[in-house]
């Protein structure tokens, strides 16, 4: 049991693990220890929380270009999410995806969420996720 949801795919890959979600944007630079994965702002009701290896979801980012390095330094860690799942569409992660994939042979899906969508993600009380290829988003019981 559990609930499935249609994303846009804008990086494609499957992954599965925990959710770590959040309405709140979130700035790399300065808000995500890239190397521990560890997300150090705290402001952020997520601070203190290890996203490393697991699939972050929060609205948009908050902050500059450096997030596609911050994120790339993370997978060089190996402590970078296993996948973006975003209410909008973000270049700077998106670039971080291709170049992990195209440097490190990592995959990191990136998957965008309506609006609504977006809303059921985050409020969800599962908190295990599968991420398909086609952009199929299941959160699923425990």
């Amino acid at each position: 049991m559990g609930v499935t949801i249609q994303a846009t795919v804008l990086m494609p890959g499957a992954a599965e693990g925990e959710l770590l979600a959040s309405h709140e944007s979130l700035s790399f630079w300065g808000g995500y220890e890239q190397s521990s994965g560890e997300i150090i702002d705290r402001r952020h009701d997520l601070s203190g929380q290890i996203a490393a290896g697991k699939i972050l979801a929060f609205p948009h980012t908050k902050g500059s270009s450096t997030t596609t390095a911050i994120i790339l330094e993370s997978v060089r860690a190996g402590v970078a999410p296993a996948a973006f799942i975003m209410q909008t569409a973000d270049h700077f992660i998106g670039l971080a995806c291709v170049v992990a994939n195209e440097m490190y042979g990592v995959e990191i899906p990136l998957l965008v969420a309506e609006k609504g969508d977006f809303e059921t993600i985050v409020s969800a009380s599962r908190r295990h996720v599968v991420l398909t290829s086609d952009g199929l988003i299941q959160v699923q019981d425990m």
